[in-house]
């Protein structure tokens, strides 16, 4: 049941990787690996295909290492990502996911898809962003947004009962309703390079 709670967030990463309409074995890169960037690597990893992740956390670089949702993990303050995504793969990627709602997010995945890729818009953004319509043009890119899911639940679910995905990995605490805001909101609002997904529950022993 523990696990079961967090298949709704694992949906979005799914419904985001299926709108991208991969081929087998694609290169992806996922930009930023907080919880729903985690989620979409583990999807598009699970389903076969060489996944890139570029996140300045060092921490959250190492959850990713940890769970094993990608092949390549970079750092955007010291790596050139482009240049990184070209030596993997010297076509670009097929198919960049922006999972965290900055600037230089969108503009790295732009850069790093190939000819004719796809940008998957997964954050939610509260502010307007700039495209270089130029770049967009000339790439023949496909930009994309996404929302949620659409009747992923089951395809979702099936990743998780095969083993492809462990969901227990991303559980990183288990709290009672009497820490909801001090060790619930208050770590996810101030804190949350420590933490990917908390557990609310009466007992504080998971669900």
């Amino acid at each position: 049941m523990d696990e079961a709670a967090l298949i709704e967030p694992l949906s979005v990463g799914y419904h985001a990787v299926e709108r991208a309409n991969l081929s087998e074995k694609s290169t992806i890169l996922v930009v930023g690996a907080g919880p729903i960037g985690l989620l979409t690597a583990a999807v598009a990893k699970a389903q076969g295909h060489t996944v890139i992740i570029s996140e300045p956390s060092g921490l959250r670089r190492k959850k990713a290492q940890e769970a094993q949702v990608a092949d390549y993990f970079f750092n955007p303050i010291e790596d050139d990502i482009q240049a990184k995504v070209h030596e993997i793969n010297e076509k670009g990627v097929d198919a960049a996911f922006e999972c965290t709602s900055v600037q230089p997010g969108f503009d790295a995945c732009l850069d790093a898809i190939r000819m004719g890729g796809t940008v998957v818009i997964v954050a939610i953004w509260g502010k307007p962003a700039s495209v270089d319509m130029a770049k967009l043009v000339i790439k023949e890119a496909n930009l994309l947004g996404t929302i949620a899911y659409n009747n992923t639940h089951p395809k979702t679910i099936d990743l998780v009962s095969t083993g492809k995905i462990k969901l227990d990995q991303f559980i990183t605490a288990k709290i009672g309703l009497d820490d909801l805001i001090d060790k619930g909101f208050d770590t996810l609002i101030h804190h949350n390079e420590t933490a990917v997904k908390i557990l609310v529950s009466p007992t504080g022993k998971g669900l």
